[in-house]
C-alpha cells in the first residue's frame, strides 16, 4: 500500500527486506565487491560484470586468493575456458567454465577468446 511519506512500489524492483544473503566462496562468481551480472537481483553487491571470455595458454592452478602461496582451488588445463570479472596486481579472477570453480589465475597464463 502506497502512502503520501513513501514513494509508490515498482513492480520488478528489489527492496531491502532482510538480511542480505551470501554465497559459499569459490562457488559463485559473488564477493564483497563484484558480482557476475547473471546474478543481479540475487545478491547486493556495489558491481556487476559482464564476464570477459578467456582461455588458459599454460595450465595453472586456480586460487583462493592473489598469492602463489594462497590455498589451491584446482588445476585448470591448458585450452580450458575461464569467465574473467576482474583484473588486478597480475591476477584475473572469475569463473573455470560457464559453472565451474571461482577464484584467482594468474593474468600471464590467459588469453582473450
Amino acid at each position: 500500500m502506497d502512502s503520501p511519506d513513501r514513494p509508490p512500489a515498482v513492480e520488478g524492483m528489489l527492496a531491502m527486506t532482510g538480511p542480505s544473503v551470501s554465497a559459499d566462496p569459490g562457488c559463485l562468481p559473488v564477493r564483497g565487491d563484484l558480482a557476475h551480472i547473471k546474478l543481479a537481483g540475487r545478491y547486493f553487491v556495489p558491481h556487476y560484470a559482464v564476464p570477459m571470455p578467456h582461455r588458459l595458454v599454460a595450465p595453472a592452478t586456480l586460487r583462493a586468493a592473489t598469492a602463489e602461496s594462497a590455498p589451491e582451488i584446482c588445476p585448470v588445463p591448458a585450452g580450458a575456458a575461464f569467465d574473467v570479472l576482474d583484473m588486478a596486481g597480475g591476477w584475473a579472477w572469475g569463473q573455470y567454465g560457464e559453472d565451474g570453480p571461482v577464484g584467482y589465475l594468474p593474468l600471464a597464463s590467459l588469453e582473450a577468446a
